[in-house]
């Protein structure tokens, strides 16, 4: 009973703190200013209100289980991508594995093509949100022409009363090749490193957490271009083995879903955060099951075919302790 007791009492302190890659969550309504024609009913996906709320209740039920064998405490913070507005936010956090629990969301529309955006969201009684707003992203393509992608989402806050700096990544993909378009994604850690000097003019050794699926994975270029000019710390190149990642390509496995945090979470002061570890949340209930690709995220679609699953990516989490 004894040992039961400090268990708890551990896992009272401890704060999870998510990413997770929805893969395409629209909403089954065409938007004519978008190209989201495969993901509405008439689409060559078929994607229909029964789909939709399938998928809504397999991402809400993953969720909550997020951080779940070693905290009493719903994850916190939950940075979310591809997703396709505001309204399928609000469908997901009321969806009924979440709809009990007192969250809230920051989240605006971006300009990539797909109208696929990123998202923040976050446990009312833990967080309060103090300003936000998106960082464009001004990629050029060779030809000379835009790249219209992601923003990056900035969320200030506190925390437990501490005061962080949240950013939620999609990098640009890498579609046409890794070497073709790293550029764009060095680029990105080039932006998201000018805002986080504006921030330390006015705030000496601001307490950072980066997190989000960057299409690149924690030894690359644009990923040591942000370490190299930052006092970050990055927990997922621990994680990444030849056995073990977040997305799974041609059976090999990658760590493209990375959160990273700045050295002062591994700090022990009363009233501040310390970092207690990292993981990918890849529980069996979240793999395909059998056949060539078992043990791989377990899709919504394979190519155009409808297996019904949840992501082709894994959420990533690292967990906080609270020093009281």
């Amino acid at each position: 009973m004894f040992l039961s007791f400090l268990k708890r009492e551990k896992g009272n302190s401890l704060y999870t703190i998510a990413f997770y890659n929805l893969e395409n969550l629209f909403d089954t309504k065409d938007d004519p200013d978008t190209l989201d024609d495969d993901f509405t009913p008439k689409g060559f996906k078929k994607w229909s209100m029964k789909r939709y709320k399938r998928k809504l209740y397999k991402l809400a039920k993953t969720i909550s289980e997020i951080g779940k064998n070693s905290s009493v405490n719903p994850p916190i913070l939950v940075g979310i991508a591809e997703v396709e507005n505001a309204e399928v936010i609000t469908d997901l956090i009321g969806a009924e594995p979440l709809r009990d629990i007192d969250y809230g969301f920051v989240h605006y529309d971006s300009p990539d093509e797909r109208g696929i955006d990123t998202a923040l969201i976050y446990h009312k009684p833990s967080f309060k949100v103090l300003h936000s707003e998106p960082i464009t992203l001004l990629i050029y393509q060779e030809h000379g022409g835009r790249d219209t992608t992601r923003d990056i989402l900035y969320v200030k806050g506190q925390l437990n009363g501490e005061e962080i700096h949240v950013f939620v990544n999609h990098w640009p993909s890498r579609r046409d090749g890794d070497q073709e378009t790293g550029y764009k994604r060095v680029k990105a850690a080039e932006t998201l490193r000018e805002f986080m000097r504006r921030i330390e003019k006015d705030t000496e050794a601001p307490n950072y957490i980066i997190m989000g699926d960057f299409n690149d994975g924690p030894f690359t270029d644009s990923i040591k271009a942000l370490m190299h000019s930052t006092t970050l710390y990055n927990p997922m190149e621990k994680l990444l083995t030849q056995e073990r990642g977040s997305a799974n390509y041609k059976r090999s496995w990658m760590l493209f879903d990375q959160i990273m945090f700045s050295h002062n979470f591994f700090n022990f002061e009363k009233g501040t955060h310390s970092f207690a570890h990292a993981n990918i949340f890849d529980e069996k209930f979240l793999t395909e099951f059998k056949g060539k690709y078992s043990g791989s995220p377990y899709r919504t679609y394979a190519g155009r075919k409808y297996i019904g699953g949840y992501s082709d990516h894994f959420p990533v989490y690292i967990q906080l302790k609270y020093n009281a």
